[in-house]
Order: C-alpha cells, then structure tokens, then sequence
C-alpha cells in the first residue's frame, strides 16, 4: 500500500466517498434522545433507528446507507423478522432484524439490531407484534417480509440474551 494514503485510509470509513465520523449523531425523531453513529458502539455501518425507541426516519430508497428517500418520514417499529440467509444445503435463520413502517409514505423496511439497541424494547415489539390487525399481517406479508410467531419466542430469547 502507497504509505502517503495509509492515514487516510484509517480515516475513512468502508465507502471511499463518505468519511467516517466517531463523533457524530442524530436526535431521535420520536424520543427526542441523542443517538450516537459511532460504529464503535453500535456496531454497524448505517446506524438508522434510535437504541432506545427503536424508531427510525426514513432515509434509504433502494440499498441501505444510500439516504436517497424523498419523505423523510418517522417510521416505527411494527414487527420482528429473521434475516434470511441462504446455504448451500436450504435456508438457516439469521439474525434477528426489525421491521420498521413509515407513517408518510407507508413504505416497510427490514433493518439491522445493534449491539446497543435495548432489549427489553426489542421483546416489547416481539409481543405486541403478535397481537397486530390481520390487514397488518397481510400488508406486511405483500411486501415479501415474514415476521416471527409464537412459535419463534425461544429463538428471540436465544438471539436477545444468549438463552434457550
């Protein structure tokens, strides 16, 4: 590597158009609480959503990080959902991921849980997802999205807090 550009690099996150700021932030859209975007932290790339709340703005259109949504609207989370991941001999549950709603435009989005994201709020959208209006479901379903059920609880706890 070209050491006149080693620095650089380790200033820039994984996108070599966007710097990477350890300091920077947002105010949550719901909460109102300041959410840090610090990947040290969070754990991800693209922190989205609030760590404490869980809601979110809508921000991305087409691929995650690309900010590109025209409404910028507050989304909440409805359900919980597994990431699929597919093997080479059938599909394995992945990790768990929530699903958010945009009160603007309507629109669902899957997004990542962080490393600091509460658990206990996770587990309240686990539960009053599994009392959502049956024209819920099915809007959720038509997007191509499978929330958990009740028969998934025990994989919840497992991914949450390590149990089985």
């Amino acid at each position: 590597m070209n050491a006149r550009y080693a620095d650089r690099r380790v200033l820039w996150g994984r996108k070599a158009l966007r710097p990477y700021d350890e300091t920077s932030g947002f105010r949550c859209i719901h909460c109102q609480r300041h959410v840090s975007t610090a990947r040290s932290q969070s754990g991800v790339w693209n922190r989205n959503h609030c760590p404490y709340c869980l809601h979110s703005r809508h921000l991305d259109w087409q691929r995650a990080g690309d900010r590109l949504a025209a409404c910028k609207g507050g989304m909440h989370p409805v359900s919980l959902t597994f990431k699929q991941v597919n093997k080479r001999y059938g599909a394995a549950i992945g990790e768990l991921m929530i699903v958010h709603h945009c009160t603007d435009c309507g629109k669902l989005s899957i997004n990542r849980i962080a490393a600091d994201d509460d658990h206990e709020s996770i587990l309240e959208i686990y539960l009053h997802s599994q009392r959502l209006e049956p024209r819920v479901l099915a809007e959720i379903e038509a997007a191509g999205i499978q929330t958990i059920t009740a028969a998934d609880f025990n994989r919840v706890l497992s991914q949450l807090f390590g149990k089985n």
